[in-house]
């Protein structure tokens, strides 16, 4: 007996098992013709704004539905609505933190045109070029994964049809870094890429929301670095941005002769006093917990808003305490 494809699987298990085994496969298993899975796959291409593509072909080539190299920059129109943005949730197998339970409240509440998490999605401590600090235990590569696929999982759930985009951090280019040096002649290999594994999200260096405006908002990881970052990031760029990596969460204004634009430092939604920062050695550090809002009216960046973790059971929004 036939089974309805779309009935029987949800779209992450639809890409993963096309991903693997390609539409004439999958196909089979099915009980469908390869036209009925292929029609899916266009579908589902579009509404979640990715590429969905078969594995590798025997003859080692890649199939011509995308590229194996990461897109410079990914597009976003909005003009009204919002973006939420998040980075350097350093995943380790575990307990979720207190913001990123907040970001999939929000993600949930505030039903965003898109999603972005701004780089560092896992730590991989295991193949980081430090040396390790004494005898601590480190999560596998393949715990990390695992339990970032199942929070990536609560956020794709709560966010809906929302794009979904992750703009790769230093961190997360571990994975792909310590592969191309140890078995470059496994580039090709369904797996050896960080977004095999992450299906539903667009993998990209930066996202450019509203890019034919004079001011568009840039997303991207890292810039510049020191505690004046994001002033000296708007500055140097000449439009809003948003970046990460320094954890710091800041949103600062530049005004100059024609309009105000913001540099934002979004944060971290990992818990600070982590294990996984043991080489911080019990040190001070100016980081805060939390993420961020941009919401567009009429095309036009209103000022962007934080929410940082106040306690273990709140976030700071807007001048209230919200629950998570």
């Amino acid at each position: 007996m036939r089974t309805n494809p779309r009935a029987a699987l949800s779209d992450r298990d639809f890409i993963k098992l096309f991903n693997k085994l390609g539409a004439k496969e999958l196909a089979k298993q099915l009980g469908h013709n390869t036209r009925t899975v292929t029609r899916r796959r266009v579908l589902l291409e579009n509404r979640h704004k990715l590429p969905i593509t078969a594995p590798t072909h025997p003859n080692g080539s890649v199939s011509p539905h995308r590229p194996q190299q990461y897109p410079w920059r990914a597009h976003l129109d909005v003009k009204d609505g919002h973006v939420l943005i998040g980075s350097d949730a350093h995943i380790w197998p575990g307990p979720m933190t207190t913001a990123m339970r907040a970001f999939i409240k929000f993600a949930k509440e505030l039903k965003p045109k898109a999603v972005i998490l701004n780089g560092d999605v896992m730590d991989f401590s295991q193949i980081s070029r430090h040396d390790p600090l004494g005898w601590e235990s480190q999560p596998e590569v393949v715990d990390e994964i695992e339990a970032a696929q199942d929070i990536l999982h609560e956020i794709e759930k709560a966010a809906g049809r929302a794009q979904k985009i992750w703009t790769f951090g230093n961190h997360d280019q571990r994975f792909e870094r310590t592969l191309a040096i140890a078995a470059p002649k496994f580039a090709k290999v369904h797996g050896v890429h960080l977004k095999d594994h992450f299906p539903l999200w667009t993998p990209c260096w930066s996202v450019w929301v509203n890019p034919e405006d004079t001011y568009p908002v840039v997303v991207k990881h890292r810039g510049k670095g020191g505690d004046h970052a994001p002033f000296n990031n708007v500055v140097k760029s000449g439009t809003h941005i948003v970046t990460a990596h320094l954890h710091s969460a800041k949103v600062i204004p530049f005004t100059h002769y024609k309009a105000t634009l913001y540099g934002v430092d979004d944060g971290c939604l990992c818990d600070p006093n982590h294990k996984s920062f043991l080489y911080a050695e019990d040190g001070v550090k100016n980081w805060r917990s939390g993420f961020c809002v941009l919401t567009f009216k009429d095309g036009r960046l209103l000022q962007p808003q934080l929410a940082l973790v106040h306690d273990d059971k709140h976030v700071d929004f807007c001048g209230a305490l919200v629950s998570v």
